[in-house]
């Protein structure tokens, strides 16, 4: 028996010092693929490692609607919904045994409340599943057990934090505390409370049991007509391009026969990796090991709620009588060469790695110190760039997708209706595939540095305005360093890992530090100048990683009337800003479409017109989720057109505020008159001596023109501007100031004020959408229906009097009754108030009416403090677009 203590290790009969059995070698980087097949894991539904089969447990089916290949968490719970929605001739095929590859040592924890809306109904939903649905449908115990979560705060910022979960939580109705020490002691007898600032204790979160649950989820998915079959490895997945040239699943071949299938689903875990290089589709995650001990009996742990101590990085796992140790530290030791035959296997704890996690758990729960040790668990996860699992339908293969990177709550049923019906019930953006741009999905240093950060910080406190310091310049727009570099970003130091200098006197790390604060930042007098700057004077914000496409081709025009909800049909030089939507009314995305005029090929500026052709502004960060759409769109639809993505040969600079005409006009050849140059067109133009697409536009509300330039001629054009406009006091901008003019004036920010599950009559903007013509477009009808039985959701503005910052998630209250919560807050500087909007629900499920809106009385709750709001249905700030059009005479 080992002990838990600081000092030393205890082999039964003699004392041995620490450093005796921790290997004191240098940490290794990352090791090869050794492996051990003792299991020591705390469950007691485990299955079987080998019962003598070597062959496929059944025969496999010559065909299928869906193979699902893995059969872990993710695997059984997208089988089993997919055959709840309706399938059935759905096949699952594992290679090994059920859960033999990860899922069978995870800890399984289940904490209800998360910095995420949609993770917070995603484990709602998981919760649900695994402590009753199942059980009610098939007569089985999954293993579910409900003794609370209790999360410990060791400073304020952490309970700070805490506060906000807990203000979100009581929108979806979960109960939860904010503890003093003293009541955390009285809760939880064994702790040691002296270094705390307080605690969160949900009473109904709780332990699932993996390898029971997918046992589970299994069995009910075969009773509705699934099949699953075992020891049956995947050898290659066939891909042949349709009548279009798009490449698309055509089957799934193993040693024991072939499937013919149009849609493959990849849970495959660590193994995720090389099944999707059978397909020629990147998955871009890593394995890692990832340890717990178990402890032996520890006397009055029984029934204790599970621990999560993010200060630190350790969790405390109620196991019976024991406790399940383990965290996060910032040395993980990385699998590269993951292998094939690893199946109900584990590795050997590294001490040296894990002993900060002891330390950790015998300061939180003293009794530890002379607690035994009766197993070690360390085995592969699988991690991504931002610690959020891979999913949905992969860019490169039509009908093959994800399901992997998870070591938390699954998403098995937005998975089944994604399948099932081309996207998913919720939002869920932030765990698509298409989140990251194509460039950087099979690249090794990106992905090894950034899914490093993300394993590090995992318990690291979640601020506002974080940032990460992994996986930078790697893209690099035409200003960078040329105009609007300001503090050098060095490459990434691994925390000081793995024997890797750590960065001394990073300025950049240094000024992101002092922006780690739900406060307001220290940053908020100069994030005021800049938008006062844009609403006085002149400011300049460099646009360049905005996504830059064209659509051309014989049907364009016809796929422009189906993608986009406005219309379209206007003179070449005019532009419109629209939304994208799915089948359901959800907005895919919103950008401006810009009609061209017919003329000579002058790339990046113009391309080769032989008819209708649009170029289309879209988000930078959204870029890849936009053309994929398009793309899907096009395919589904057979219009004979093709994109070109000319974002990178272009850069884009916003010239907004009253001063912008005369400083415009200063060096352009152009004449920026209301008359020769309206809002909502665009033309091509010399600036200082060069081309540039100029775009009368605004997304802070002020009279503006974007300049579309292309790459070598963004220096000298953007040098230009600032030196017309010193006379104007003409100051750089950013992005925070971005956020804080546009929310100020009313404009949605897409996935945050405007998301795949709103739709645009619920977000304010049935503008955009061309129902007083006869021209269909996708989403359409789905708009028509919800105009007809009115708006059961509603976008809302809300401001306070009192000066606090709000950043989102705070809850919403009318008439004392929570009705939503805040997607979107910032500081408004014009106004001088906090502004934020968010979608409300009436308590009765009834209508969201204007009238409703008008006589409630509404409060914001802020980390558990309730502040009066006031809504508004209009933006408080310009609510008549006067200065959008150039008028200021009136103010």
């Amino acid at each position: 028996m080992a002990i838990l203590g600081r000092a030393g290790w205890r082999v039964v009969g003699f004392w041995r010092p620490l450093g005796a059995v921790c290997r004191t070698s240098p940490r290794c980087y990352s090791v090869p693929s050794e492996h051990t097949t003792e299991k020591s894991v705390p469950y007691t539904k485990t299955l079987k490692q080998d019962d003598g089969l070597r062959g496929p447990t059944k025969a496999l089916p010559s065909s299928a609607d869906v193979v699902v290949i893995g059969g872990g968490s993710l695997g059984c719970q997208t089988l089993y919904h997919l055959c709840k929605m309706g399938l059935t001739n759905v096949v699952l095929l594992e290679r090994d045994r059920l859960t033999a590859g990860t899922t069978w040592h995870t800890a399984g924890l289940l904490w209800q409340l998360r910095p995420s809306d949609t993770e917070v109904e995603l484990l709602a939903h998981t919760r649900h599943v695994v402590s009753s649905e199942l059980q009610a449908e098939t007569g089985l115990d999954t293993g579910w057990i409900q003794n609370g979560g209790l999360f410990i705060a060791s400073n304020k910022q952490r309970l700070d934090e805490y506060k906000r979960l807990m203000s979100l939580g009581k929108v979806y109705g979960i109960e939860s505390y904010v503890l003093s020490p003293a009541e955390t002691k009285e809760l939880y007898p064994l702790m040691n409370v002296r270094d705390l600032y307080g605690t969160l204790y949900v009473p109904k979160d709780g332990t699932m049991d993996p390898a029971g649950t997918c046992a589970t989820l299994s069995r009910a998915a075969t009773a509705r007509g699934a099949t699953v079959v075992e020891n049956c490895p995947v050898t290659g997945i066939q891909v042949n391009p349709d009548h279009m040239g798009v490449r698309r699943v055509r089957a799934v071949e193993t040693a024991f026969g072939t499937i013919q299938t149009p849609c493959v689903v990849n849970c495959a875990g660590v193994w995720a990796t090389k099944l999707g290089e059978l397909a020629g589709v990147n998955v871009p995650l890593v394995a890692m090991h990832h340890a717990y001990v178990v402890t032996e009996r520890i006397e009055g742990i029984q029934n204790m709620p599970n621990v999560r101590d993010h200060d630190a990085s350790v969790y405390l796992r109620l196991q019976g009588d024991a406790l399940s140790v383990g965290g996060y530290e910032q040395n993980p030791i990385f699998w590269d060469v993951v292998s094939d035959k690893f199946a109900f296997s584990l590795f050997d704890l590294d001490w040296n790695i894990f002993m900060q996690h002891i330390d950790g758990a015998i300061n939180r729960v003293p009794a530890l110190e002379k607690t035994g040790i009766k197993s070690t668990v360390c085995g592969p996860e699988s991690f991504t760039a931002d610690h959020k699992p891979l999913l949905g339908e992969a860019p490169e293969v039509r009908g093959f997708y994800l399901g992997c990177g998870f070591n938390s709550a699954g998403c098995g049923k937005e998975l089944a209706h994604w399948i099932i019906h081309g996207r998913p019930e919720k939002d869920m953006y932030g765990y698509d595939i298409r989140r990251f741009h194509h460039s950087i999905t099979n690249n090794s240093r990106w992905l090894r540095e950034r899914s490093h950060e993300s394993y590090a910080k995992n318990y690291s406190v979640v601020f506002p305005f974080d940032e990460p310091l992994a996986g930078r310049n790697m893209r690099k727009d035409p200003l960078y360093q040329g105009a609007f570099s300001c503090v050098q970003i060095l490459d990434y130091d691994y925390y000081g890992a793995y024997e890797i200098t750590k960065n001394k006197d990073y300025k950049y790390n240094e000024l992101l530090g002092k922006e780690y604060t739900f406060d307001f930042p220290p940053h908020h007098g100069t994030i005021r100048d800049e938008c006062l700057a844009c609403r006085c004077s002149v400011a300049v914000f460099n646009m360049s990683y905005f996504g830059k496409f064209y659509l051309m081709g014989p049907d364009a025009k016809k796929a422009a009337d189906w993608l986009f909800t406005a219309d379209i049909n206007k003179a070449p030089g005019s532009t419109v800003y629209s939304c994208m939507l799915n089948r359901r009314g959800g907005t895919e995305s919103d950008l401006t479409v810009s009609r061209l005029q017919a003329g000579p090929t002058h790339l990046p500026l113009t391309p080769e017109c032989n008819g209708d052709t649009y170029y289309l502004a879209v988000g930078g960060a959204v870029a890849q989720h936009n053309w994929s759409h398009i793309q899907t769109v096009l395919q589904d639809q057979g219009f004979d057109c093709t994109m070109a993505d000319h974002s990178e040969d272009m850069g884009m600079i916003s010239i907004q505020g009253p001063r912008s005409r005369e400083l415009l006009q200063e060096i352009v050849d152009a004449d920026l008159s209301n008359e020769a140059f309206p809002f909502s067109t665009h033309k091509i133009i010399t600036a200082a001596g060069h081309k540039v697409r100029a775009m009368r536009l605004s997304f802070v509300g002020e009279l503006g023109w974007e300049l579309h330039i292309p790459k070598e001629s963004c220096v000298p054009v953007y040098q230009a501007v600032m030196s017309a406009g010193a006379k104007y006091g003409v100051r750089n901008a950013g992005y925070r100031a971005i956020d804080s003019l546009s929310i100020e004036k009313g404009y949605r920010h897409w996935h945050a004020d405007l998301r795949p599950d709103d739709t645009p009559l619920e977000a304010g903007l049935a503008f955009t959408c061309k129902m007083k013509t006869s021209i269909p477009f996708l989403g359409r009808e789905a708009l028509e229906s919800q105009k007809a039985t009115g708006l059961h959701r509603r976008i809302v503005c809300f401001t306070i009097d009192e000066r606090v910052p709000m950043f989102g998630l705070e809850a919403i209250y009318c008439n004392g009754v929570p009705v939503g919560h805040l997607r979107r807050a910032e500081f408004g500087y014009a106004i001088d108030k906090t502004i934020g909007y968010g979608y409300i629900r009436k308590p009765d499920g009834g209508v969201v009416t204007p009238e409703y809106i008008r006589s409630g009385e509404f409060s914001l709750e802020r980390m558990g403090v309730v502040y009066k709001a006031r809504a508004h249905l209009k933006s408080p700030f310009d609510p008549d677009n006067k200065r959008v059009k150039g008028i200021y005479s009136t103010e």
